[in-house]
């Protein structure tokens, strides 16, 4: 029954439509806390290039979900969910309300519509994996589930071990799951909306912004605290790239304008993959007034 599922508030959106700040709106509006879905803020001194959300913006609201990894460690949209899940269920109980504000399309379908084979952890198998090393793992994956591999980069260990159990466990290959659109959660899905070429301007300034508030000095620091350039950490668009302009590999110019290109199409991806998730609503990113009375109608 509908009245017994976790209630959550889900803002999602392209980069730089302002979803912090609406996030942040409603909290203080109606007492609420916010879960982050961003796969880059999760890692500590990620800042500058991932726009992490700072002190003054939270303006008080409780965030949740960023700074809680080191950069060589993984993060999954598996993980995200069952921490997500944990976070709402505490939010819901201490009579909050729990808002989930980002970007990362995979963290929040996870969330709301798990795999069909949304199997639990296998912890010895899983020990019997990491005991071999990571082109023994892909060789492995690449034998049951070929699919899968071409989508997952051989150092990213904790995923090929992850398609590997599920194998394991019940036989089915990652590839062929199917998700499951009815969701255990009762949900309202708004997805901030603004002109295209108004995004693409905010993203260009953003990125002129980043260096001018010190990425490359944040990035020669993470390094230089022995940060591997393999790292999952560095798999954000900016971090990416300027590695490459520090490699040598790209100019200035090139490094600046290839951030805008990535970030653009970045921008695109997001709202084919959003608009097709079910019980969306579409919403002006401006229209405050809107917003809150539609989660507001949705609390009651």
């Amino acid at each position: 029954m509908k009245e017994n599922k976790q209630k959550v508030i889900i803002i999602a959106g392209v980069t730089g439509v302002g979803k912090t700040a609406t996030g942040v709106f409603l909290s203080k509006k109606l007492g609420g806390e916010v879960i982050s879905a961003d796969s880059i803020q999760v890692y500590k001194g990620f800042d500058i290039g991932s726009a992490k959300v700072t002190k003054e913006e939270m303006q008080g609201v409780t965030h949740h979900l960023i700074d809680i990894k080191n950069p060589h460690e993984e993060y999954s949209a598996g993980e995200f969910a069952r921490q997500a899940e944990e976070k709402v269920i505490d939010i819901n109980n201490r009579g909050k309300i729990a808002i989930i504000v980002g970007g990362t399309g995979l963290y929040i379908s996870s969330f709301l519509f798990p795999l069909s084979s949304n199997c639990e952890r296998d912890e010895e198998f899983r020990l019997q994996m990491l005991n071999k090393s990571n082109q023994e793992l892909y060789d492995m994956l690449l034998k049951i589930d070929p699919k899968s591999a071409e989508s997952i980069n051989i150092k990213q260990t904790d995923r090929i071990v992850r398609a590997l159990e599920i194998y394991h466990l019940t036989g089915k290959k990652k590839s062929e799951l199917t998700r499951d659109f009815s969701s255990k959660y009762d949900y309202l899905l708004l997805f901030l909306n603004r002109d295209r070429q108004e995004v693409y301007d905010v993203i260009n300034k953003r990125v002129d912004k980043m260096f001018e508030s010190g990425l490359i000095e944040e990035i020669k620091g993470i390094l230089n605290q022995g940060v591997d350039k393999d790292a999952p950490a560095f798999k954000g668009i900016g971090y990416r790239e300027v590695l490459g302009y520090l490699n040598g590999n790209l100019s200035f110019e090139e490094c600046s304008e290839l951030i805008k290109k990535n970030t653009r199409n970045y921008a695109k991806r997001q709202i084919t993959y959003f608009k097709k998730l079910p019980n969306i609503e579409v919403v002006d990113y401006q229209d405050r007034e809107l917003i809150l009375q539609k989660v507001e109608n949705f609390l009651k």
